[in-house]
């Protein structure tokens, strides 16, 4: 168990996609660092991603707004 009690995988982002095509990516952890999942987005909708065993990074490409428990950021500002 890490020094402060919660595990790698406690952690989640919420992604809203401000234009229709935004592509979500899990990246593994591990050795090798791979794709492992994608979504595709279109304007408006939301996906909540959760930081896992499985996924050490999350890619976005696309205009979106994400919402972290470090704050809130856009990419088209």
């Amino acid at each position: 168990m890490p020094e402060n009690g919660r595990f790698y995988y406690d952690d989640y982002v919420v992604i809203k996609a401000l234009e229709n095509g935004v592509t979500v990516i899990g990246l593994t952890r591990g050795k090798d660092t791979r794709f492992h999942h994608t979504e595709k987005l279109d304007k408006n909708e939301i996906m909540i991603a959760q930081f896992t065993e499985h996924t050490s990074a999350i890619k976005i490409r696309g205009r979106v707004e994400v919402l972290t428990k470090h704050g809130k950021l856009r990419n088209d500002e």
